[in-house]
C-alpha cells in the first residue's frame, strides 16, 4: 500500500497571529508551515515540494533580507526534507522525483539536497523562471540559489487530459498511484496543484492557490493579513480568484472523494498528520 507522509519542512513566525492564523493575539507570533508530501511508491520516493533546504539553514541570507525580516523563518536542519526522509528510515537517494507546485523559495529550497532527482513542474512556471516578465523578476531572482546546481528539469505541457473538470497532466505515466499536475495559475504564472490518488480517493495539494483552510469553505473567509499578502504577491489576481472559486466548487461537489490541503495552514497539516 502506498504511504503518504505529511511533513513540515519549514516554519515561519511573522508577527500578528490574529491577523494571520485567525486566532490568538495580534501581538503574538503567527505560525506558518511548509506542508510537503513524501510519497512512497514501490520503486522510488516522490516529494511534492521541498520546503527549505540545508543551504538555507547554513546561509539564511540567500532567502533575501525582505523575506527573512517579514516572515521570520525558524530554520532548523532537522526540519529539512532530507533530514526527515532519513528520520523515517528511508534513503534520500531513493527520492528520484520532486514535483513542484511552483518555484517560490519556501517551496523549492530543498532542491539542492536532491541533485539527482527529476524535478517536475508545469512548463509555464519553467518558462517564467527562465525568462520572467518584469513584474516577476524579483520572485525568481529570490529563489535562484535553489537551482544554481542545475536540476534535472522536467517541465510538463498540457496534453488534453482532464480531472474532475480541471486540466491535468500525468507526471509519472504508469506510476501507482497516479500523480497529476492540476494547473491553478494566479499565485505565480505557472502555479499548479498536485493530485495524488490513494485508495479510491484523491489528495489535492493546492500549494499557494489559497493560504487558509476557510478560503475553500462555503461560506469562505480569510484572515486579513493573509488576504493582503496574497494580493501583494500574486502574479494574476483574476486567475487566482477564479481558481479559488473553482476549488470551493470542487470541495462542495466532490468533498467525499477529494481532500484539499494547502502549503501554509498549520491546522490543515496537523489534521493530516493525525489521520
Amino acid at each position: 500500500m502506498t504511504r503518504i507522509h505529511h511533513l513540515n519542512c519549514g516554519t515561519m513566525c511573522p508577527r500578528g497571529r490574529a491577523w494571520i492564523n485567525g486566532d490568538g493575539s495580534v501581538l503574538a507570533d503567527a505560525r506558518i508551515v511548509c506542508h510537503v508530501l513524501l510519497i512512497e511508491l514501490a520503486d522510488r520516493l516522490v516529494l511534492v515540494d521541498t520546503g527549505f533546504g540545508r543551504d538555507d539553514v547554513a546561509n539564511p541570507r540567500q532567502l533575501t533580507r525582505p523575506f527573512t525580516a517579514l516572515m521570520r523563518p525558524r530554520l532548523n536542519e532537522a526540519d529539512t526534507a532530507i533530514a526527515q526522509v532519513r528520520a523515517i528510515g528511508l534513503d534520500p537517494a531513493d527520492v528520484r522525483d520532486v514535483v513542484l507546485t511552483h518555484l517560490d523559495l519556501d517551496h523549492a529550497g530543498g532542491l539542492p539536497d536532491f541533485p539527482n532527482a527529476n524535478v517536475h513542474l508545469f512548463a509555464d512556471e519553467y518558462r517564467a523562471m527562465r525568462r520572467p516578465p518584469l513584474r516577476e523578476r524579483v520572485r525568481y531572482r529570490a529563489g535562484a540559489a535553489h537551482w544554481a546546481h542545475g536540476p534535472k528539469w522536467s517541465p510538463h505541457e498540457l496534453d488534453g487530459d482532464h480531472w474532475l473538470g480541471f486540466e491535468s497532466i500525468h507526471v509519472l505515466p504508469g506510476a501507482d498511484p497516479e500523480i497529476l499536475l492540476i494547473p491553478l495559475r494566479g499565485h505565480t504564472l505557472g502555479h499548479t496543484a498536485v493530485a495524488v490518488q490513494r485508495e479510491g480517493r484523491w489528495l489535492l495539494h493546492c500549494g499557494d492557490a489559497y493560504f487558509h483552510r476557510d478560503e475553500v469553505a462555503t461560506p469562505h473567509s480569510c484572515p486579513p493579513a493573509l488576504r493582503l499578502f496574497q494580493n501583494v504577491v500574486q502574479a494574476d489576481g483574476n486567475l487566482r480568484h477564479a481558481n479559488q472559486e473553482r476549488l470551493r466548487e470542487l470541495a462542495r461537489r466532490h468533498g467525499e472523494e477529494v481532500e484539499l490541503i494547502c502549503s501554509h495552514d498549520p491546522v490543515t497539516l496537523e489534521r493530516a498528520q493525525r489521520s
